[in-house]
């Protein structure tokens, strides 16, 4: 039986490493009063390359850490395991569990005019085609085209994100898309909106740029505000970080995903 201060509880969020914490920045930004708990599954990323049922096991494990920690609702901010785990979890977990996918779905669905979408992500995202049947689920008029940009992920840990190499290889992999006269393009990639401004420059003024992890950031607000969930504030929201390898690479890269206030990581035992 949840206590009565379930409001003042932190929301959970995971992914398979940093790039999450852009979905997490996004939560902080829109709900100030909410506190925190973040797990980057640092020693097992990328999820991306697993199986199915290896997916499963991970996000579970990651999942009851969370969870164990009184969380009052869970955002897998890993496209990953939104594509292969949501229902697992939703049908395990009693908290509210949101994913990354639904939401950017919904936002480019909402945003198309000429219902033509593009798609970019991870090779594994993109295998998945979960963001394509979650836009076609909501309108099956709309048409979908994909693209696979795996070298943007190591680019922006890299710190190269307004390198001119960058912009090279983005109107490598773009080139396809702009062909496609395509309206609005999912960034389907938690590290991709640190490539907003050289993919809007790729493919210019007249498509719109979908961030999930803003889209995300909206969604936790709405179920949090229909659940009865919301923190009503009191005092200023506090940001817990946990890896399960290595803190001192996820402090050097993550900062340049969340910003300010990422100071210290705790390692986790996570599936131990």
């Amino acid at each position: 039986m949840l206590s009565k201060d379930i409001n003042r509880r932190p929301i959970g969020v995971f992914d398979s490493g940093i790039g999450g914490l852009t979905v997490l920045r996004d939560i902080a930004a829109t709900l100030p009063n909410e506190d925190t708990i973040y797990l980057g599954d640092t020693a097992r990323v990328p999820y991306g390359s697993k199986s199915r049922e290896t997916i499963i096991r991970y996000a579970r494990e990651v999942a009851y850490f969370l969870v164990a920690r009184q969380i009052k609702l869970l955002v897998v901010a890993c496209n990953t395991a939104s594509a292969f785990a949501l229902d697992e979890l939703r049908s395990t977990l009693d908290v509210p569990v949101i994913g990354v996918i639904e939401p950017g779905a919904r936002a480019a669905v909402r945003a198309t005019k000429t219902g033509r979408v593009g798609v970019i992500g991870t090779e594994g995202t993109i295998r998945s085609s979960a963001y394509c049947k979650a836009i076609k689920a909501l309108n099956p008029a709309i048409t979908t085209f994909t693209q696979a940009c795996p070298l943007f992920v190591p680019l922006v840990e890299e710190g190269w994100a307004g390198d001119e190499v960058t912009a090279v290889i983005a109107a490598r992999y773009l080139s396809g898309l702009k062909t496609h006269d395509i309206d609005t393009l999912v960034l389907g990639c938690t590290h991709y909106p640190l490539l907003k401004d050289t993919i809007a420059s790729v493919m210019g003024p007249d498509v719109r740029l979908i961030d999930s992890a803003e889209a995300t950031a909206e969604e936790v607000l709405r179920v949090l505000s229909a659940n009865g969930l919301a923190n009503p504030g009191g005092k200023s929201a506090s940001h817990a970080f946990f890896v399960t390898d290595s803190p001192e690479r996820f402090l050097t890269v993550g900062s340049r995903f969340f910003g300010p206030g990422l100071e210290k990581a705790a390692l986790a035992a996570v599936g131990a």
